[in-house]
């Protein structure tokens, strides 16, 4: 009964293992369809109504023997755009981080295009006066500190108010497969971090603008009227290298990784590799001397950087081009660079505050924690954050 039990046990593993190989193997040969795509699940909400888009140079439709932007998709077929909103970078996503974006009109299609990242980040009524429904559809890279999330939320706002619906158009999160970093305290709340969420917080676009409404995070509580279009054969596991630049300084698979961890160095005196071909994929300044900071680059201004940080000087640091992915907030790197840098006193500024979300971490790497001692500090508040997620994903972990 024993020696039945044991080939019995055997045998499902191996059914199990081959099941398991041939789900991989489908999951493999089925492309992931994003929101964009589906077209016939959502022209029937877009028809005779007058339509406002959020969009930049992601908002597109694959096919293929390329893409084709929504914009010029939906007015192709008749559908009623009346304005475009453009977030951080611009429309076309050519505009320097943190540089105002200005209203204009598209020049392919003639629309007039709003900026919300110019002097009113958050979309008036009078810029939504006659629109019936708005769409939002931008690539996400799922860090909290990436401010299309803000400009999610307060077009999620003014719109509860009017009364207009949001049609969210998902993609995946090329993130979204982990969860890390300290929770944002809303008492250093901002365009960098609005909401109570950790820097990687592990949802799509969709899911997270349900969390807004679920949570009653919107002013007063409101709720907006949302609609969801998910991303086909898709999961939280899922790889999704971004076949067009979310912005103009993260280039490639590599920098979307490491954006999370090193976008940290924003709020201190090294350069994160803008002003070269390399942004997002080497840290260093004129500061660090230590001997394994062997690695040496000059940054000048380039497209995304017009006034890079220590521009035409030599910066010594890291090239991480051999450095594996990651699957969580690398700490070392702020760690070792503020310990080796020349000027503790020089090496954070303001705005590291508003990236991390809270006083916190600055405190504790100037106390001298390692990345140990503060991940463990993580742990209850990530694990209260994923409870809090659970009811609003829409794709397996």
């Amino acid at each position: 009964m024993h020696l039945n039990f044991i080939k019995n046990t055997v045998l499902l593993f191996v059914l199990t293992l081959l099941s398991c190989r041939n789900q991989s193997s489908t999951q493999a040969q089925t492309p992931i369809r994003v929101g964009a795509q589906q077209t016939a699940r959502y022209l029937p909400l877009l028809k005779n109504k007058n339509i406002g888009i959020v969009a930049n140079q992601t908002t597109v439709i694959f096919k293929e023997d390329g893409y084709t932007h929504v914009v010029d998709s939906l007015l192709s077929l008749n559908i009623a755009v009346k304005k475009v909103f453009a977030p951080e970078h611009g429309f076309r996503g050519t505009a320097d981080a943190g540089e105002y974006v200005k209203d204009g009109v598209d020049a392919g299609s003639g629309v007039p295009i709003v900026s919300l990242y110019g002097a009113n980040k958050k979309p008036s009524a009078q810029a939504l006066d006659g629109l019936e429904l708005i769409i939002f559809d931008v690539q996400d890279v799922g860090a909290r500190f990436y401010t299309f999330l803000s400009t999610l939320h307060y077009m999620m706002e003014t719109c509860a108010k009017l009364g207009i619906t949001v049609l969210v158009l998902d993609r995946p999160n090329p993130n979204g497969h982990y969860v890390d970093g300290p929770i944002l305290d809303l008492n250093y709340s901002s365009f960098v971090g609005v909401h109570p969420v950790p820097i990687v917080h592990g949802m799509t676009v969709g899911e997270y603008a349900m969390m807004i409404n679920g949570e009653g995070w919107l002013t007063d509580g409101i709720q907006c009227d949302l609609k969801v279009i998910p991303v086909e054969n898709y999961t939280h596991q899922t790889a999704y290298a971004l076949p067009i630049k979310p912005s103009p300084n993260l280039p490639n698979a590599k920098a979307i990784n490491f954006y999370p961890s090193l976008c940290l160095f924003e709020g201190t005196n090294v350069s994160m590799g803008r002003g070269t071909a390399l942004q997002f994929q080497i840290f260093g300044s004129p500061f660090l001397s230590h001997p394994d900071y062997d690695y040496e680059f000059t940054p000048k201004p380039n497209v995304g950087a017009k006034y890079p940080v220590h521009e035409a000087k030599i910066c010594k640091g890291l090239n991480l081009k051999n450095h594996s992915d990651l699957s969580e907030i690398e700490l070392n790197w702020v760690i070792d660079a503020y310990q080796n840098t020349k000027n503790k006193a020089d090496f954070f500024n303001p705005f590291f505050t508003k990236l991390a979300g809270q006083k916190l971490l600055q405190e504790q790497i100037e106390s001298g924690w390692t990345a140990t001692q503060i991940r463990a500090s993580w742990k209850l508040g990530l694990e209260r954050y994923k409870r809090l997620r659970a009811p609003y994903l829409l794709y397996p972990l």
